[in-house]
């Protein structure tokens, strides 16, 4: 699939889905997955519901296309052409056309581009609600507070192999070095360190000692992305 292109396993061994591998999978199999490409072609002249209605076509159970409609906020769009819908609008047809079949493992790339916020916002409560279903997700993203928001496990992929792996808070915790800002004699002073806790402790005892305010003084703690481009960098 090309939402793993590139992928290498670090055992060098075979990439299993529901217990097959994707190259072998029987057609059984292969309804049990729904897959949302960064890029798709849909039937221009086609509504909304009659594209969903076409797909749910390919599956034995798919789910109900007015319910997939709703689900991915298309209402007001039920009847429209394919090609009078607006780039977002038409990402969101493409999840619909993910979901359509009910699938228990789902791939998607780059699923919010092209969002506004208010839409992105609302496909990030459609994977939580999927979560919640039981759903297992792989989603593919460039937005790290997308990932941060939704992701029960983090794989940060350089070169096709996977560099570093685990759930956001173990990605942004440990010996990653959080950065402390403040003002001292009108001059910005900016330490980094592993341990804030404790240096915390030391500057406001250290401030208190000279009956001092620490002006400004702002902590802030390393993001997904801090941590994304720390990894891939040369």
């Amino acid at each position: 699939m090309e939402i793993l292109e590139g992928y290498r396993p670090r055992d060098g061994g075979t990439v299993e889905v529901l217990g097959a591998d994707p190259q072998r999978g029987s057609s059984a199999w292969r309804e049990r997955i729904g897959v949302m490409l960064q890029s798709s072609s849909l039937y221009p002249n086609l509504t909304v519901r009659e594209s969903l209605r076409v797909f749910a076509g390919y599956y034995a159970n798919p789910r109900d296309a007015d319910e997939v409609v709703e689900l991915v906020q298309l209402t007001e769009k039920r009847d429209a052409r394919v090609r009078t819908l607006s780039g977002g609008q038409k990402r969101r047809l493409d999840l619909g056309l993910a979901l359509v079949g009910d699938p228990e493992v789902i791939f998607l790339d780059e699923p919010t581009t092209g969002f506004d916020p208010s839409a992105r916002r609302t496909a990030w409560d459609t994977v939580r609600n999927l979560r919640a279903l039981g759903k297992t997700i792989l989603l593919t993203t460039h937005y790290l507070d997308e990932a941060e928001q939704l992701a029960d496990r983090v794989a940060v992929l350089r070169d096709g192999v996977i560099v570093r792996e685990g759930s956001p808070s173990e990605l942004t915790g440990g010996d990653v070095e959080t950065e402390i800002r403040y003002r001292r004699g009108g001059d910005e002073v900016v330490e980094r360190t592993t341990d804030p806790t404790r240096r915390l402790h030391e500057l406001t005892a250290e401030a208190l000692a000279r009956g001092e305010e620490l002006d400004q003084l702002e902590v802030r703690r390393p993001t997904l992305e801090d941590v994304y481009l720390e990894l891939t960098a040369e």
